[in-house]
């Protein structure tokens, strides 16, 4: 089963960010909740909680998408199962290393930990350069943005900053949102596109893509890390977070997703990216003193990234297995779940009252998703290809 799980990207890594998504889950619930036992970690949880869940669990799922969609775009081989093991080995060790960090060198966290996506980048530009089309090497600066994220991070946890850890994790978030929408932009429209061609939909119902919303989204996607990273007051970057979010909507309402209603394969696609718009209203409202910024980073980071992350993973790991694109029953309720956490930690945020209910339900909630995630999709990670197609 080893050499099964490192032969192709999608396998090591979408089972890692499975099983992390569960772990993850519980220790927040845990903390949540008064336990003792938690990260042995000179930072409080919540900077745990919230490095982890950006550096640790999307940078998994974000491995085993270009691992495994870069060959398919240019016709390079895919990566061997040494690198496979030896990258998966580097992302284990960053988690491990942040893990202890209270009982590791802070210099020594901050290596193992920020090894693993250069050797990504490395990797996809060779694969890159044999086709080196614009649109897709430009994925290599949304990994450099995340890296430099993380790097922010690790400059203050290291005392070479004082004051540069919440402008990574914000700026980490942001990045790999703006890379959810440029991969969410192809992918949705492309997908419910050649569902409704297969179903025999008129042709005048498909998705279309406008160019100069598509334009606008692009640069704004570009832009939006940086100005975060920088450390630009709130004030200054909520107007373009709030444009991101109305280009996000005009996107969607031209992709057919109220066809996707009874296709929950297709339909998760379309929420991810609502969620995306509602996270960059809510955070670029909060920039103006309306609402609270926890409300739409977590509508973000749960809904957008959690969300968008478990359609993408899930339709992957059955297309390149060879089975069947429509979501189990278990696969679908994990979809929903997801959903509902990102709002019920909305509501969290917004009434006091419902604040630590929310979060552990929350935590459950986000656990629960993942875990329906890898029983549905075990066989397909874990498993042999089957000759079964759509």
């Amino acid at each position: 089963m080893l050499n099964r799980l490192f032969s192709e990207g999608f396998r090591v890594f979408f089972l890692a960010a499975g099983l992390y998504g569960v772990f993850t889950g519980l220790i927040w619930v845990l903390y949540l909740g008064g336990a003792s036992a938690g990260p042995a970690s000179s930072q409080a949880p919540v900077l745990w909680h919230a490095h982890e869940m950006i550096f640790g669990y999307a940078t998994a799922a974000i491995g085993g998408f270009f691992l495994t969609a870069v060959p398919n775009w240019t016709g390079a081989p895919g990566a061997r199962q040494g690198f496979i093991a030896l990258a998966a080995g580097l992302w284990l060790a960053g988690r491990l290393a942040v893990w202890y960090a209270g009982l590791l060198p802070p210099v020594l966290v901050a290596a193992l930990d920020l090894s693993f996506i250069p050797v990504l980048a490395l990797k996809i530009l060779t694969q890159l350069l044999k086709r080196p089309k614009p649109q897709n090497v430009m994925f290599l600066l949304f990994l450099t943005y995340i890296w430099a994220a993380n790097l922010l991070v690790h400059l203050e946890w290291t005392g070479a900053t004082s004051d540069t850890a919440l402008a990574g994790l914000r700026g980490g978030l942001i990045a790999v949102t703006a890379l959810i929408s440029v991969l969410g932009g192809r992918v949705t429209p492309a997908f419910t596109r050649n569902a409704m061609k297969r179903a025999g939909v008129p042709e005048t119902r498909w998705p279309q893509s406008a160019k100069p919303v598509e334009r606008a989204a692009l640069i704004l996607a570009l832009l939006l890390p940086i100005l975060v990273m920088t450390g630009l007051p709130a004030q200054a970057i909520a107007p373009a977070a709030i444009l991101f979010g109305l280009i996000q909507i005009a996107r969607l309402a031209r992709w057919g997703g109220a066809w996707c209603l009874n296709k929950p394969i297709l339909l998760a696609l379309h929420l991810g990216l609502a969620m995306l718009a509602l996270g960059m209203l809510l955070w670029g409202l909060s920039g103006l003193g309306i609402g609270n910024e926890l409300a739409g980073l977590h509508i973000l980071g749960i809904g957008c990234v959690g969300g968008m992350t478990l359609a993408v993973m899930s339709r992957a790991a059955l297309g390149h297995s060879g089975r069947p694109l429509v979501a189990s029953a278990p696969m679908a309720l994990g979809y929903g779940l997801m959903a509902a956490a990102a709002l019920l930690r909305w509501a969290g945020t917004e009434i006091d009252s419902l604040y630590l209910p929310a979060m552990l339900a929350t935590g459950g909630l986000w656990t629960a998703a993942f875990t329906l995630y890898l029983m549905a999709m075990w066989p397909a990670l874990t498993g042999p290809r089957v000759t079964t197609v759509e």
